[in-house]
């Protein structure tokens, strides 16, 4: 039945040229989605090529064993990436398995936008909706910044380490 309802959304939105992404969140938000399988059922399910799985670390960190290999089982569904810290802070300060992950959607070949959703001084109604009850970044600006900085020196080091491994295979 749930397919079913998103099934015509997804043909009235493909006709606009719209690409509609369904979001696993964690067992305390929701009981609908909440692993990457669940979502990629639905995909197949709703059976449009314009409905892909949004991927979150947040939520993949309370709800996967495994998100970098659970990422690279449904990489093919993939159309959109939240970049968080376990604990919803900037990305590098938690124990987010960031070389798993962001290696995943290398060898994935993902090439859409990974966007950071972070919460730096929320407002209360969203604090509240988010359950954060802390700052986790003096600004929007220093989570910006210091996420971006992360995540790209995190790819960098993924990038070199694959140069280094193609040339040691050549050498061999």
């Amino acid at each position: 039945m749930r397919a079913e309802g998103l099934q015509v959304a997804a043909q009235r939105a493909r006709k606009l040229g719209v690409t509609l992404c369904v979001e696993p969140l964690n067992r305390f938000e929701t009981y609908f989605l909440n692993t990457l399988s669940d979502a990629a059922r639905l995909v197949h399910d709703v059976g449009e090529p314009n409905v892909l799985i949004h991927f979150d670390t947040f939520h993949a960190n309370i709800e996967e064993s495994n998100p970098a290999d659970s990422l690279r089982a449904v990489a093919k569904e993939l159309g959109h990436v939240h970049i968080s810290e376990n604990d919803r802070g900037i990305p590098g300060t938690g124990h987010t398995d960031w070389q798993g992950i962001l290696a995943a959607l290398k060898e994935s070949r993902y090439d859409g936008w990974l966007t950071i959703e972070s919460f730096a001084q929320p407002e209360p109604e969203l604090a509240a909706a988010a359950a954060i009850w802390r700052d986790l970044a003096s600004s929007g600006d220093e989570l910006a910044r210091e996420g971006f900085r992360f995540i790209k020196a995190q790819s960098e080091e993924i990038d070199a380490r694959a140069i280094h491994t193609r040339r040691n295979r050549e050498e061999d």
